[in-house]
């Protein structure tokens, strides 16, 4: 089937509204438009960029944590959290009780993607592993009300207060088990003639219409996009996440899904197909200007003589945390209580971390350089 020729679904009557019913996308798509093949063929060579430098930094998961933490924070915040980067790697009870709520959102979100690549090494990319990854999300705070784990059993919509003033509402509850079975199985179809980011955008498109879940939506639908790239060995690492670009063109980002459902699926893909080339391309730099610091740090610890082996190990624990207390940092490097002070303060007067807090007891440290690159 021609993308070109696309149609999106119908109009269902419900009770004194109607709602959009997807056709099946478990199709063999074709299509003419040249610029496709042009921008598919950007975005796979910036994603092969991105697996390079997996391989080429030493200790790579370190740095994918932050990754992963400001994926979280820059999802949820498209949901509505307050939360920044900066208070998202904090701990809980560092921060003030009013901005808790939004902290475990994000958190939820950490915890969801990491649990779901874990279960991908036994399950396949499945509705099973999608509804497990949304009671994970959605188990404390505010949408565990919001049956987690469950495909929706009523009718939700999309804007306004309710379906009388709705900018869109998704099919009814009866369709979902249908709809959501010819996802799971496009989503598992090996085609080698559909190209795996034509596919994946047709997927995000499907699921955000589709809208199975109470609450949630728009999370797992991002999630989706980063555990397909894994599962199917485009990605070795979980590097790429396309909320911040989505959070930046947020207008046509909604724009196109909507374009896309009144039979305009060319726009969305384009859209979606440079999204995938500017975030890799922004991926790619934030690697180089780790490595970067990477070095500035080595060379500068070299100066302190006999203690640059422990200002090493402590540097390194900022890459994994990048704003941490003098009792973590005690923790994590086994480094006396009394010469992680000694040692902080060689820190402070080199520039290589901050004191954030102000507090004479409980202070925080920063180190700011590399919590900046995210």
């Amino acid at each position: 089937m021609k993308l070109e020729e696309f149609k999106s679904g119908v109009y269902t009557q419900e009770y004194q509204y109607k709602a959009f019913l997807p056709n099946s996308i478990n199709s063999n798509w074709i299509w003419d438009d040249s610029e496709i093949n042009i921008l598919l063929d950007e975005a796979n060579r910036k994603l092969g960029e991105i697996n390079a430098f997996s391989y080429l930094i030493p200790n790579i998961d370190m740095f994918i944590k932050m990754h992963i933490v400001k994926e979280a924070n820059t999802s949820s915040k498209i949901e509505g959290t307050k939360t920044n980067i900066d208070e998202a790697v904090m701990k809980e009870e560092q921060l003030s009780p009013e901005k808790r709520n939004d902290w475990l959102e994000v958190h939820q979100y950490i915890e969801s993607m990491k649990s779901a690549i874990v279960m991908l090494e036994k399950l396949p990319l499945s509705n099973r592993l999608i509804r497990e990854t949304h009671e994970i999300l959605l188990r404390t705070g505010r949408g565990e009300n919001k049956t987690p784990g469950e495909f929706r059993k009523s009718q939700n919509w999309i804007g306004g207060k309710n379906l009388s003033d709705a900018k869109f509402i998704p099919p009814h509850n009866r369709y979902l088990n249908d709809l959501m079975g010819d996802l799971e199985e496009f989503i598992n179809t090996k085609n080698d003639n559909v190209p795996h980011l034509i596919k994946l955008a047709l997927i995000h498109y499907q699921f955000e219409t589709i809208h199975p879940f109470l609450d949630g939506n728009g999370r797992v639908g991002r999630l989706l996009i980063t555990l397909y790239l894994i599962d199917n060995k485009i990605l070795t690492k979980p590097a790429l996440y396309l909320s911040d670009y989505f959070e930046k063109n947020r207008r046509q980002y909604y724009q196109c899904l909507t374009d896309a459902r009144s039979n305009d699926i060319i726009q969305w893909i384009k859209f979606f197909l440079k999204g995938i080339a500017i975030t890799s391309e922004n991926t790619k730099l934030t690697f180089i200007k780790i490595i970067e610091l990477q070095k500035e740090m080595m060379e500068l610890s070299h100066t302190f003589g006999s203690r640059s082996e422990k200002i090493i190990k402590i540097i390194n624990v900022f890459y994994e945390n990048p704003i941490l207390s003098i009792k973590e940092l005690v923790k994590n490097t086994e480094i006396p209580d009394k010469t992680m002070r000694s040692l902080i303060n060689i820190m402070l007067k080199n520039d290589i971390v901050k004191e954030m807090t102000g507090y004479g007891r409980n202070k925080l440290f920063v180190f700011d350089k590399y919590l900046k690159l995210f």
